[in-house]
């Protein structure tokens, strides 16, 4: 077996964690939430596994427990690029504009050159905005 290496994260190498993206990936989100209620067992501080929760669970209608994910995952790393835009996501939902927005200006400061993170939620507002949101 061969040694980790030095930037190996826990979760690279955490056999539910790498089942639940797959699921993601599936679009079998309930099966994706129980790999990674698997995951926050063995590493409660995974700020990465509750933004996929969140993820997972807004993609299943779930909006309330998507936001206690997501605000878990920036508590653990408030520079967290991928919570900051998917509670963003979450914000135009929930018909939050103004809050989608500062969620974009975050992603804004935490981006000194631009980011894909960045970018999506740019084009999700707009988008939001034409559509009379």
């Amino acid at each position: 077996m061969a040694a980790a290496s030095w930037n190996d994260s826990p979760s690279s190498r955490n056999v539910d964690y790498a089942a639940a993206e797959s699921k993601i990936k599936a679009g079998d989100y309930t099966a994706a939430i129980v790999s990674l209620l698997k995951v926050v067992k063995a590493e409660p501080k995974n700020a990465d596994a509750y933004n996929y929760l969140g993820y997972s669970h807004r993609k299943l209608g779930q909006f309330d427990d998507a936001l206690a994910y997501y605000q878990k995952a920036l508590s653990i790393d408030p520079d967290h690029l991928g919570a900051n835009e998917y509670l963003g996501e979450l914000y135009l939902q929930t018909s939050q504009l103004e809050k989608a927005e500062k969620q974009l200006d975050i992603l804004d400061d935490l981006c000194f050159f631009g980011c894909p993170e960045y970018r999506e939620l740019k084009k999700k507002i707009a988008e939001h905005k034409s559509a009379g949101g």
